[in-house]
């Protein structure tokens, strides 16, 4: 099995970040050079996602943000994005930083707390009415993953965020998740591709094939989360 190297928090008193002598992963998630554990995955491109029962696997796009896949289960998710990294590594202690620093401009709080994958940033950030007196601060957690030449960004939010129950099933479905990273040159964090299954796609083609002259198919992430796996 290939093993990959695990995040900067990992062994305590690592000089570099980047350096070769930070610990090394033998669990996922997984490089697809890996020798990956079988299991039923939906290709959404840079990234491969575990199918389980009663969890949705979603595809957004937004336009500053891109796209993403949400794992969705009940009132919790988690966001997933792939970036290009450089050959050390170490990509998610500098992005731990700017995440830390975003979230105090916009009146919320962070702390640093070790998790399954190293280093994490948990959070509160205020709501939708951030700019009432008293606003609800929400819980969010940020996970992210060091690998060969990638970097893996979870945003886990919800009740799981700040439940360490709830967040398990969101925690095993992370570790089982397959990264495409590709051998094209990309500069350090590039998004990585996110695309519709092939089935969606075509299904999304014979539909529009199918419809008189002048009817236009309502883009399928206009409203957000459109694109969904249901087990």
């Amino acid at each position: 099995m290939r093993r990959r190297r695990r995040g900067d928090g990992d062994q305590a008193g690592a000089a570099d970040h980047g350096d070769a002598s930070v610990a090394l992963r033998v669990d996922g998630p997984w490089d697809v050079a890996d020798d990956v554990p079988a299991a039923e995955r939906i290709d959404c491109g840079s990234l491969q996602i575990p199918m389980r029962d009663d969890f949705d696997v979603q595809i957004n796009v937004a336009e500053e943000l891109g796209a993403w896949v949400a794992i969705v289960h009940g009132e919790s998710g988690m966001q997933l994005q792939a970036f290009a990294a450089p050959r050390s590594g170490g990509l998610w202690h500098d992005v731990r930083g700017e995440i830390a620093a975003n979230i105090a401009e916009v009146g919320g709080s962070s702390r640093e707390q070790d998790g399954p994958n190293g280093p994490e940033l948990h959070a509160t950030v205020p709501g939708s009415d951030a700019a009432a007196a008293g606003a609800e601060q929400l819980p969010v957690r940020f996970i992210g993953v060091d690998g060969p030449r990638w970097f893996l960004r979870a945003v886990v939010s919800g009740p799981a965020a700040a439940d360490p129950k709830l967040a398990a099933p969101f925690e095993e479905i992370l570790a089982d998740v397959v990264v495409v990273r590709g051998d094209h040159p990309l500069p350090p964090k590039e998004q990585l591709e996110i695309r519709l299954p092939e089935d969606v796609q075509r299904a999304v083609e014979a539909q529009l094939a199918e419809e008189e002259p002048g009817w236009e198919l309502q883009n399928p992430f206009e409203r957000g989360p459109e694109i969904t796996e249901t087990r």
